[in-house]
């Protein structure tokens, strides 16, 4: 078997790790991980190894898929499967890079409608094209769409 390196490796040696000690969250979070790493390496028509960035995609889609079924157990009144999900969330948050806050996306977008010249929402698409690679997985979609929407208004 071929020596591995990289954020793929770190979850497996972390696995390894959280099982001997008995951590049953952070072992089954990091298991869902890997598991979701394998499903799109195999996806397609031929196997292949994912890149740094296309698995902190992965990860980064998981995370997102934590704090929606987070807030869908809060407001359920389900506080208990919330703290769960909150839990394998906080797990998830250690392996993606440090996010961005609202003041430096806001600046990013601004930066970037300035540069393209454009205004109004006819422009969003072209701004997004602009924005996604220099946050690369430091802000969720939707925060991004935001920001852009308001340096556009703005």
């Amino acid at each position: 078997m071929t020596e591995q390196s990289g954020l793929k490796a770190t979850l497996q040696h972390h696995l390894t790790e959280a099982m001997r000690s008995q951590d049953k969250v952070r072992a089954g979070t990091l298991r869902m991980v890997l598991t979701a790493v394998t499903t799109e390496e195999v996806a397609g028509k031929t196997h292949r190894e994912l890149s740094e960035e296309e698995l902190l995609r992965v990860v980064g889609k998981e995370a997102k898929k934590r704090r929606e079924a987070a807030e869908a157990y809060a407001d359920a009144g389900r506080p208990e499967l919330a703290e769960r999900e909150e839990a394998e969330l906080a797990v998830l948050q250690e392996y993606l890079p440090a996010q961005l806050d609202d003041a430096e996306l806001a600046e990013i977008a601004t930066r970037a409608v300035a540069e393209l010249g454009v205004a109004g929402p006819a422009a969003m698409g072209q701004v997004m094209k602009v924005v996604q690679p220099r946050v690369a997985g430091r802000a969720e979609g939707g925060r991004v769409a935001a920001a852009v929407r308001a340096a556009l208004a703005g």
